[in-house]
């Protein structure tokens, strides 16, 4: 066992048990068994009647408290989406409270980015999306990250992932790295994973939220804005918000299933998604939820170049089984005062295919080669453990709105190998150990916040002025555990060698910060939004941001809005202190902390934030009767963004590697230079960000027939380098290959468009998604079966041209309580450009990872059900 932490100073879907099933024989009989056995099926959103176009009829703000009442009306969840004193507390007599958010209509009435109640999608100072429950299960995605992929374009995700990296999800927005996205759920900040995404690419350095360990059962909707927001919310708010809303009815029942398998006949997943509310007497509720997911290895990889065969499978999804629950409560204390809690509690085991081992590298070792005779493939696995709660009081007093809450999240992740060897135990002492502890993270946030709001009027000025202001504290931990001797003897255990004792260790630092908001109309159609936050962090300093928005209706049918922000994002504790060495058959590559012994002999500097500046404009406009339409254009500077930058090759590498404990694989020294590495993180590069979104929607009525529903959303972006910096020697940060992964690793473009028609007990849905190209400079790599990289230096120019991909489902209502639905994601299994086999390490992976492009997966086909009561 590695070392242990030191202490840290309406309707929905749920908890399930589900069979684990993998795919045998046929497509057909592999999708119906697993539907079959998975019990009921289906995503309560898959009501096939007319659309209410949008409308949320009677919801009441997410910021409102509606009190319960004996006459038993559903209620609004005290649970504040935007952390503000937007929390107007009223008694609301005998109403109908609220209900779940029907569809993306721009009428939904929306909490994040703006300080007031009541205010809708389209009234909004800066582009919103919101994205019901509804059109998440729509999209047959048994994931979070993956549904919002398929809805909106300027949110992207991963190609796919190496090592630990392929373990945790993350999603970026507008081009930008995950660590630029904030993310909150009901407007409260949540904490991020413990687990690094270490490997070379856009996401190379990212500690982001893992979405995916919130139960999609909890979810009533999600609101996306897009647009710089660190002056409401604070750090990491560069490119946005993703307010996941969880649901807060106190009646029903809904179950869902998704069973799913890959064009290619592999990847089976299966979804069980459960949850229902119940009241806690006449004045409270309580709403409980809960997933079930599992999902097998895919496998994409080409020809091993040293076997000729596809015995390599480091290409592919990793294999993952998540269990997931979420449980929401809130209770009327008074008319005026209620209290609210949330909690949410996660586990994950996942296991990730690394480069196959040739038999020949045990001819020295009798054990292991006795044990592996024709090779071995050694496996990454986590166990992770991810929990959240909160608890909070709020209401109103003298016409200010009050909201007191505290947040503790924690996120454990424990790394280790199976299927792996350490030859140095084998050779000393004969023993032939196969699974290792090697790492362990730990990561936390405890906030707490005070939020006032409260609207003015003046004499002399005829308009309300909403007034609203708060202050937090948040304490951050971050630590690092050591591995199990075993992976620490010798060179350590194949392919991960545990960490050492000099690079872990437990790190935190204490943020204090205030915001003032303030909100008025200038003339009756004219709005302005000044938001100013202060921030102080114990490690990096202070930091002050500003935002300026405003509006401008020139008739019900048009308007236009603009903003200027400036933002930051405070370098992640894991930024400061992660350390890790990957080892490859004939390569290694390490990520050493900024502030060792290693990084500060090769000229590394302590990390600065990040800052950033945002300006955006738009026309939100109806050119005729239902046609709504929405176009924005943006520009984000990024100054001092955080990358790996001073990459050092062959002895040099060595020699910081080793002062920093790590101890290397045998025979490295005949491995050309390019083949052994490391960097560390450092500002690295100012960046500009440009881009325009078009979002559109019309419905088309056919009579008695039914009605169709078209929707197109479209993003256009691309970064360019405005500079590079360097290190304390006077070296470039960044290489060719780094630039790429910055600039030109993201699409260039993202359009989704289509429509869904409806009528009576049937539904049919079409979608086409264009990814745009990618550009990437690639490694070459010769010798015999490709095992040696040729040059640090020179590149390839590889450009994944673009793709489409085409969504289709058909949905039949069996009963007003049951739905089944039949589709496909990427109907035709696209792939992304195939890699030119000299840049292929060990000729195996045949599309190159480091984008965040097509997946490369291909076809998912896939069984739906739902039941709800």
């Amino acid at each position: 066992m590695h070392q242990r932490f030191l202490s840290e100073g309406r309707k929905g879907k749920r908890i399930g048990k589900g069979a684990v099933l993998r795919q045998r024989g046929s497509f057909a009989s592999a999708l119906l068994t697993a539907t079959l056995f998975s019990g009921p099926v289906a995503a309560y959103a898959q009501t096939v009647q007319p659309s209410s176009g949008g409308r949320n009829t009677g919801e009441a703000s997410e910021a409102a408290v509606v009190p319960h009442r004996s006459t038993g009306s559903a209620t609004a969840t005290p649970s504040v989406a935007d952390p503000s004193a937007a929390n107007t507390v009223r008694s609301v007599s005998k109403t109908a409270a609220a209900a779940p958010v029907e569809s993306s209509g721009e009428e939904s009435v929306i909490v994040t980015g703006t300080r007031e109640t009541g205010r809708k999608a389209r009234q909004s100072l800066s582009p919103i999306d919101v994205v019901s429950a509804k059109q998440l299960s729509q999209t047959g995605q048994p994931n979070l990250r993956e549904a919002l992929a398929q809805l909106l374009p300027s949110l992207t995700m991963p190609t796919g992932g190496f090592d630990t990296g392929a373990l945790t999800d993350s999603i970026s927005l507008r081009g930008l790295n995950p660590n630029e996205t904030l993310v909150l759920v009901d407007g409260k900040r949540r904490h991020t994973t413990a687990n690094m995404y270490a490997d070379p690419g856009p996401q190379q350095g990212s500690t982001a939220v893992d979405i995916d360990m919130i139960p999609m059962a909890a979810i009533d909707h999600v609101e996306v804005l897009r647009d710089g927001a660190s002056a409401q919310y604070g750090s990491d708010a560069v490119a946005g918000v993703v307010n996941i809303i969880l649901k807060k009815q106190d009646h029903g029942f809904h179950a869902q299933s998704i069973s799913g398998i890959t064009a290619a006949k592999d990847g089976f997943q299966q979804g069980v998604y459960l949850d229902g509310g119940a009241k806690l007497g006449q004045r409270g509720f309580i709403h409980v939820s809960g997933d079930f997911f599992h999902t097998d290895h895919t496998y994409r990889s080409a020809p091993d170049a040293r076997t000729g065969t596809k015995i390599n499978n480091v290409l592919g999804q990793p294999e993952q089984t998540r269990e997931s629950v979420a449980i929401k409560a809130g209770y009327d204390i008074t008319d005026n005062i209620q209290l609210y809690g949330t909690a949410t509690y996660a586990h994950r085991h996942a296991e990730s295919y690394q480069n196959y081992r040739l038999p020949s590298s045990l001819a020295s070792y009798p054990g292991y080669a006795a044990l592996y005779p024709y090779g071995y493939s050694p496996l990454q696995t986590m166990e992770e453990n991810d929990y959240e709660l909160t608890a909070g009081i709020k209401g109103v007093f003298k016409g200010w709105n009050w909201d007191l809450s505290t947040v503790y999240g924690r996120d454990y992740n424990d790394i280790g190998l199976k299927n792996s060897a350490n030859t140095a135990i084998e050779r000393d002492t004969g023993r032939t150990p196969t699974r290792f502890d090697v790492q362990g993270f730990n990561n936390s946030q405890w906030s707490n916040t005070f939020d006032l709001s409260r609207k003015f009027r003046f004499s002399g000025w005829p308009h309300e002025i909403n007034v609203a202001g708060g202050a937090s504290y948040r304490y951050e931990s971050y630590s690092i555990g050591t591995g199990s001797p075993d992976s620490l003897y010798g060179s350590g255990s194949d392919a991960l060698a545990g960490t050492n004792p000099g690079n872990a260790g437990n790190f935190n630092r204490d943020v204090v910060a205030g915001y003032v908001d303030v909100s008025t109309h200038l003339t009756r159609h004219w709005q302005l939004d000044l938001a100013g936050r202060y921030e102080h962090y114990t490690d990096v300093g202070d930091t002050e941001t500003g935002k300026v928005s405003t509006r401008y209706d020139v008739s019900p049918r048009l308007a236009f809005r603009a903003t200027i922000s400036n933002g930051f994002h405070a370098p992640t504790l894991a930024q400061e202190h992660y350390s890790a060495l990957a080892i490859s058959p004939t390569a290694a590559r390490g990520l050493i902390a900024v502030n060792s012994a290693g990084a500060l002999a090769n000229g590394a500097s302590a990390l600065k934030p990040e800052r950033s500046t945002n300006v955006s404009g738009g026309i939100v406009m109806e050119p005729f009767k239902k046609l709504h339409v929405t176009v924005d254009v943006y520009q984000i500077n990024l100054r001092d963004q955080i990358m790996p930058g001073g990459q050092v090759y062959g002895a040099q590498a060595a020699s910081a590697l080793l002062m920093n404990g790590f101890a290397l694989p045998e025979g490295y020294q005949s491995w050309s230079d390019a083949s052994l590495s490391t960097h560390w993180f450092a500002n690295v590069a100012s960046t500009r960000t440009q881009g325009l979104d078009l979002t559109a929607t019309y419905p088309t009525q056919l009579g008695n027939i039914g009605r169709i529903d078209w929707d197109v959303a479209i993003n256009l972006n691309r970064t360019r380098l405005s500079h590079q910096a360097t290190d304390t020697n006077g070296n470039p940060l960044l290489n060719a290959q780094s630039i790429a992964y910055i600039t030109t690793a993201y699409p260039r473009s993202k359009m989704i468009f289509g429509g869904r028609f409806t009528s009576g007990k049937w539904a049919v849905a079409v979608h086409e998604i264009r990814y745009g190209q990618v550009t990437s400079q690639l490694t070459y790599y010769g010798g015999a079966g490709n095992t040696s990289s040729l040059s640090s230096t020179n590149y390839r120019e590889f450009q994944n041209t673009p793709k489409f991909i085409t969504n289709l489902e058909v949905t039949y209502r069996v009963n007003p309580h049951l739905a089944v639905t039949l589709g496909g994601n990427n109907l035709f299994d696209a792939r992304p450009s195939r890699v030119p086999d000299n840049n292929r390490y060990l000729g195996a992976p045949q599309y190159y990872m480091s984008t965040s492009q097509l997946g490369m997966n291909g076809g998912f086909y896939y069984l739906r059900g739902d039941i709800s009561f």
